[in-house]
């Protein structure tokens, strides 16, 4: 009789952001498949677990998992689990459930913590639906085809960033998605958790020092570019910007971010019609 595979999700920031049930997998398969055994050993430690543990990461796999299968068909029970979250995901994962998959071996999924879903309803965007991309990619060549896709892509899209790269990428995002909407989250469900909220040219100016591994969420496009709402001459767009002002209490810099969302403009052209329409009156 074939053993099975669990594919356990683990945190992904707070240690407590795990299951009662994962916890009862780690202690009873007869070894734990690791990404990253050290960051695994505290987890384990933290929670008096002592399953032995080996390690499968995407430097390894090629020869792990021909190693990982046989011990299951053996009978063996395994838990694979990744740094942080649901293997599987943005891991090698994959390859060994559908190497499990190919064999006939069972798969058990135990559900939990995903940076993904955490970022994403975080985020005030429509869950549905919605594109993962993963990590942005290293290469120029494949950095240009996927800004082209995230472009593309009127619903949510969500994708991965390390800290080191955040700032560039965030100002290589502007350049695609103009004033498309972005949230940013950090340190997702540790002390310091954050998500900002803006463009990607405003999030990279306010990204000074960028620590932790970063979700970002790229709102849907907006109505405006969706049906192609035109940007009112200046007169009129004179009288929606007094309504926001005067009316319901923006600031001047907040009414034109509010008008250059809503018709999917630059905030400068916005500003340069309420110019013309000032001038004309003067």
């Amino acid at each position: 009789m074939t053993g099975t595979l669990h594919v356990v999700a683990t945190p992904i920031g707070n240690l407590e952001d795990i299951t009662l049930r994962a916890l009862r997998v780690l202690r009873e398969v007869d070894v734990i498949a690791a990404e990253d055994t050290r960051r695994t050993a505290k987890l384990l430690s933290h929670h008096g677990i002592s399953t032995p543990t080996v390690s499968f990461h995407e430097h390894n796999a090629h020869t792990r998992i021909p190693q990982l299968i046989s011990r299951l068909t053996r009978g063996e029970s395994i838990a694979v689990v990744s740094d942080a979250g649901t293997p599987g995901v943005a891991d090698p994962g994959l390859d060994l459930v559908q190497a499990c998959i190919n064999g006939g071996i069972p798969v058990d999924p135990v559900p939990g913590a995903s940076a993904l879903l955490t970022a994403l309803v975080a985020s005030g965007f429509p869950a549905a639906p919605v594109k993962f991309l993963g990590f942005v990619p290293n290469r120029v060549k494949d950095r240009t085809v996927f800004w082209s896709t995230v472009s593309a892509e009127k619903s949510t899209v969500v994708f991965f960033e390390a800290p080191h790269r955040i700032q560039p990428t965030l100002r290589e995002a502007a350049g695609y998605l103009g004033i498309r909407l972005l949230c940013v989250g950090r340190e997702l469900t540790k002390m310091h958790q954050e998500f900002l909220r803006g463009t990607a040219g405003e999030l990279a100016e306010r990204l000074n020092e960028p620590r932790g591994e970063f979700t970002i969420v790229v709102g849907p496009v907006s109505p405006a570019a969706e049906i192609g709402l035109e940007l009112p001459e200046s007169d009129g767009l004179s009288v929606e910007f007094r309504q926001l002002t005067k009316t319901e209490g923006f600031s001047r810099r907040e009414a034109i971010t509010q008008l250059a969302r809503k018709y999917d403009r630059s905030s400068r052209e916005v500003y340069a019609r309420l110019e013309a329409a000032k001038n004309r009156v003067s």
